[in-house]
């Protein structure tokens, strides 16, 4: 499987993506997609298999290291290994390594993501039980783009009709900032506008980001459209008109709240998670 994206220089594209494996035998979507993006931007591929006894751990459980002891929690395999290196050379990838888990998610994730540039994994890669629990810990602490692939994921990246979702707010921005490279190979970007952008009280006095001006500066046209939408009705809008243009992949801001040692989602966040079908850019 290969990514579709354009031959053309991506600048700015990820130097290094992190694929969340669940399984080696076949290989999981997100080691697949990751191994095609990492070929496409010739940047370097690590595999980090995180085995299901430690999937569903997060910050308002004990400490993973604790319940590590615990459990059966394996360790790098050899042959693992070696069938990842051999699939990521076949894939085109010149630089890959391998790695297993010893903790939950999240904290993989904020440890790994401090020298990522993008994490590739599947939504439904959690038992749904837990799955936004986690999740939310993830997309909110991690500090790294993540690329969600929607459940059953098994198709190419198209990355042909990007849209992004821009609502005013400091997550939205660096949605759009992490997106550079996709958007530039796409060949036709849609802008989705809120038409109340909110601002945190904060940013009333800070400088003004205008997200088309912004992509025109990098040599992006991009289509724009308003949405019309409550809050209470922004992810089912959002889904809708993501929908409604075919797009291949949705760009957005992660939101969400705080709790004393978790992070929630916030309602758009956990709806567009639940009901879309298109893999999704996120960063917070």
């Amino acid at each position: 499987m290969s990514a579709t994206l354009s031959s053309k220089p991506l600048a700015g594209a990820p130097t290094d993506v992190l694929a969340l494996v669940t399984s080696t035998s076949p290989w999981s979507p997100a080691a697949i997609t990751a191994a095609a993006l990492a070929a496409t931007f010739d940047a370097r591929l690590t595999g980090c298999y995180v085995d299901a006894s430690l999937r569903m751990l997060h910050g308002g459980d004990p400490d993973p290291s604790v319940i590590a002891l615990l459990l059966d929690v394996p360790h790098e395999n050899a042959a693992d290994r070696d069938a990842f290196l051999a699939m990521a050379r076949e894939s085109g990838v010149h630089r890959a390594s391998w790695m297993a888990a010893s903790s939950g998610i999240p904290q993989t994730t904020r440890q790994l993501g401090a020298w990522h540039d993008l994490i590739v994994f599947e939504r439904d890669m959690i038992d749904s039980d837990s799955a936004f629990d986690v999740l939310g810990e993830v997309l909110l602490t991690c500090r790294t783009p993540c690329l969600l692939l929607p459940p059953a994921w098994s198709g190419p990246v198209r990355m042909q009709r990007v849209a992004l979702a821009w609502n005013g707010s400091i997550e939205s921005i660096r949605a759009i900032h992490a997106s550079l490279p996709f958007a530039r190979a796409a060949s036709d970007v849609l802008l989705l506008d809120g038409e109340s952008p909110s601002y945190e009280d904060e940013q009333q006095h800070t400088p003004h980001f205008d997200p088309a001006a912004y992509l025109a500066n990098h040599g992006i046209k991009t289509r724009i459209h308003r949405v019309h939408a409550t809050p209470g009705e922004a992810g089912a809008a959002l889904q809708r008109e993501t929908e409604s243009a075919k797009a291949d992949l949705l760009v957005m801001g992660a939101y969400g709240h705080s709790r004393v040692r978790e992070r929630v989602l916030g309602g758009a966040t956990r709806h567009i998670l639940q009901h879309i079908n298109v893999p999704i850019l996120m960063q917070h």
